[in-house]
């Protein structure tokens, strides 16, 4: 049975858990090793949402039968 996709905010709820947990340095090798493969899955969730949302906006602000993309907090497109 497929795993249920978290949503964004779960995801990224997650990845923060996992990074005060490792940030604290008192656990076992072995329980840092499963936090961290937790933590990278978590941030691969967030990373392919944001993506798919980027996306989404790139067809909705779509001008004149192309593109413009528009840089968010003064970053470049």
């Amino acid at each position: 049975m497929p795993e249920k996709k978290r949503s964004f905010e779960a995801s990224l709820q997650c990845l923060e858990e996992v990074v005060q947990k490792l940030e604290a340095g008192d656990l076992a090798l072995d329980d840092s090793l499963r936090l961290f493969e937790e933590g990278i899955k978590a941030s691969n969730e967030c990373r392919k949402t944001l993506e798919e949302a980027r996306k989404r906006v790139q067809k909705l602000v779509a001008e004149n039968g192309g593109f413009r993309l528009e840089a968010l907090d003064g970053e470049e497109a």
